[in-house]
């Protein structure tokens, strides 16, 4: 019986930190974006290019 309540809290803990850093790898993608985007022959402001960025990254999924 301790073995599954042990099982049981293990699970809603790793389904805590999932759900806490689901978006972590979409904002560290926008951000490489931004930054790439400040790089081309005709640079974007800050705000069009995260717009552009999210569309694009968005789409993709």
């Amino acid at each position: 019986m301790k073995k599954n309540i042990i099982i049981i809290i293990f699970i809603i803990i790793g389904l805590l930190i999932i759900y806490n850093f689901r978006d972590h790898n979409q904002k560290r993608a926008i951000d490489a974006c931004i930054a790439g985007s400040q790089k081309l022959d005709k640079p974007m402001s800050l705000e069009e290019a995260k717009i552009f960025c999210e569309n694009k990254i968005k789409n993709k999924q």
